[in-house]
């Protein structure tokens, strides 16, 4: 039992860090460097991680934790659902998707949509985002209740970029835009030089399963754009909506 539970120790550290090197996983976990490289050969013949494309001594975890955790926070079919709409929307603005689901605290990317242009947003997938930075994190931070909120805005709150907003009086402020307008924007919150348009996804039951960003750097999606691509994120939301409530 111990070993398992030392090996599951390692997959989160992994996934907490990566690319991970052996040496960085033993300080972080005090676990001897041998230890942490038999559960690293155990994870990977198991599939869960991979060594680092070009680095073969540092480690990632594999698309097999992301599918696995799509279907358990948000349902099988959020995902199948959503990508062929999704697919579209981000057809028609040219601009990177992303497609969260919560988890605790914050929203866990589970499909990237990828923009065609060279200079564009990127995010791994199993990146865990922040709800008071992300536009993701601010659109379901929005769609929870006030007494959620509160105790949310009594945490601390982390100042993830020089542009993070960490003020619980402006972000209660915020929250009550977004539930007025239907998305969140950030604007260098999250990354410096990316901006991003954000809903919020909800189930028939009215429970809030995932949310959806378009995002892209400054220089193409600027502020003049948000309104447009809010309406056009609402719209595929509202599709995704009707197909999750049949």
């Amino acid at each position: 039992m111990n070993s398992v539970l030392t090996a599951l120790r390692v997959f989160e550290a992994v996934a907490a860090a990566q690319p991970a090197g052996l040496s960085e996983l033993a300080r972080r976990l005090e676990v001897p460097k041998s230890t942490v490289q038999r559960c690293l050969k155990t994870l990977a013949e198991a599939g869960w991680v991979r060594p680092a494309p070009g680095d073969g001594g540092r480690w990632v975890i594999t698309g097999k934790a992301f599918s696995i955790g799509s279907a358990v926070s948000s349902g099988p079919r959020l995902r199948e659902i959503a990508l062929p709409i999704l697919s579209r929307l981000q057809a028609e603005t040219r601009e990177t998707i992303h497609l969260t689901v919560p988890d605790g605290g914050e929203m866990v990317l589970i499909e990237r949509l990828d923009s065609p242009h060279q200079l564009r947003a990127f995010l791994q997938l199993g990146t865990r985002l922040p709800l008071h930075a992300a536009s993701n994190g601010k659109a379901y931070l929005a769609s929870l209740d006030d007494e959620a909120v509160e105790s949310f805005l009594d945490s601390e709150l982390r100042q993830v970029s020089g542009h993070t907003v960490t003020d619980p009086g402006a972000l209660r402020r915020e929250v009550e835009e977004i539930r007025r307008r239907g998305y969140a924007v950030t604007n260098e919150e999250l990354h410096e030089g990316i901006a991003a348009v954000a809903v919020a996804i909800r189930t028939a039951g009215g429970e809030t399963c995932g949310c959806f960003s378009v995002s892209g750097p400054t220089t193409r999606l600027t502020p003049d754009l948000y309104a447009s691509y809010g309406e056009k994120a609402l719209s595929a939301k509202a599709e995704i909506e009707r197909f999750l409530s049949y």
